[in-house]
């Protein structure tokens, strides 16, 4: 029986991540969780806003979302992201995440969201700088963006290089605190927008972070037959960070899996032994030489 990803999730209400599947079924994560499949066949695309691509168009392995780019453009069509709604109802809340020493970005979210959009972006902190209707979030939000010299994303790359060597707790919370403070001292503002007090939540317990080993490699790409196992040691964003068998040492090591490659392809299940038999890129400061039917789970 073959499964099919249909990404990472980090629910409101839960102890942390999921695994979300085609056909709505979930695997609930959590530290040393046997995780393991094997790659049957070619990527293709997961369509859009609940509606499968009539052509379930091939995808390229890289590349960080398995849709075609028909696909693509309805997706982002309905995007708040993309101002693809800009007469969205919603109350939005205007966020300051923090990624690492001087990394940061403001953001908007929709506020039934709670906080999951900062657990799906892997900020370790972040603070509410204000809340309303969407235009004067979004009019907010590039306000502080310009004034406060932050870009309006963070690569992923980048960010896993940060969590390999984060300053304790207490520096990060104060740097978040010393920039809502510099955001709340704007002039700007959109009226309609009201402020928020400075109430810094970190992710670093929750993700799994701390006392984590650095990584060795990220998976560069899945291929058909390949194989991704091992034991779940960290989640943080839609990264997984596998403990697996290393061959070279007959230790073990932490290999970096970016669940947004493994959406489109068709998998089944195998032994957590198993290790690591797909492509591997050795990640910044990593260790040295790196380079059935009624199932209830697949893993």
């Amino acid at each position: 029986m073959a499964w099919r990803c249909a990404g990472l999730g980090w629910p409101e209400e839960g102890p942390g991540a999921v695994l979300r599947w085609e056909g709505g079924r979930v695997s609930v994560l959590g530290p040393g969780r046997p995780i393991g499949f094997r790659v049957v066949g070619g990527r293709s695309c997961v369509g859009a806003r609940d509606t499968p691509c009539p052509v379930r168009a091939p995808v390229p392995a890289r590349a960080a979302g398995a849709r075609c780019p028909e696909c693509s453009r309805l997706d982002r069509a309905f995007s708040v992201a993309a101002d693809g709604v800009p007469d969205d109802p919603r109350t939005f809340r205007v966020y300051l995440a923090w990624f690492g020493p001087g990394v940061v970005k403001v953001g908007i979210t929709a506020e039934e969201r709670g906080a999951a959009r900062l657990r799906e972006q892997g900020a370790v902190a972040y603070t509410w700088l204000g809340r309303g209707p969407l235009m004067a979030a979004r009019r907010t939000e590039e306000l502080l963006r310009a004034a406060l010299g932050v870009p309006d994303r963070v690569p992923y790359a980048r960010k896993r290089v940060l969590r390999a060597a984060l300053p304790p707790v207490g520096e990060r919370r104060a740097e978040v605190a010393r920039l809502h403070a510099r955001a709340a001292g704007l002039d700007g503002w959109a009226e309609t927008l009201e402020r928020l007090e400075c109430r810094v939540v970190d992710h670093s317990r929750l993700f799994g972070l701390d006392g984590l080993p650095v990584a060795a490699a990220s998976v560069r790409d899945l291929v058909d037959g390949g194989v991704v196992a091992g034991r779940l040691a960290a989640a943080a964003g839609p990264d997984l960070y596998l403990r697996a068998d290393d061959p070279r040492t007959g230790g073990d090591r932490i290999v970096v899996l970016d669940t947004r490659l493994v959406t489109g392809w068709a998998l089944t299940g195998a032994d957590a032994d198993e290790g690591i038999q797909v492509p591997l890129a050795p990640l910044p400061g990593a260790l040295p030489g790196a380079d059935g039917a009624g199932q209830e789970g697949l893993f």
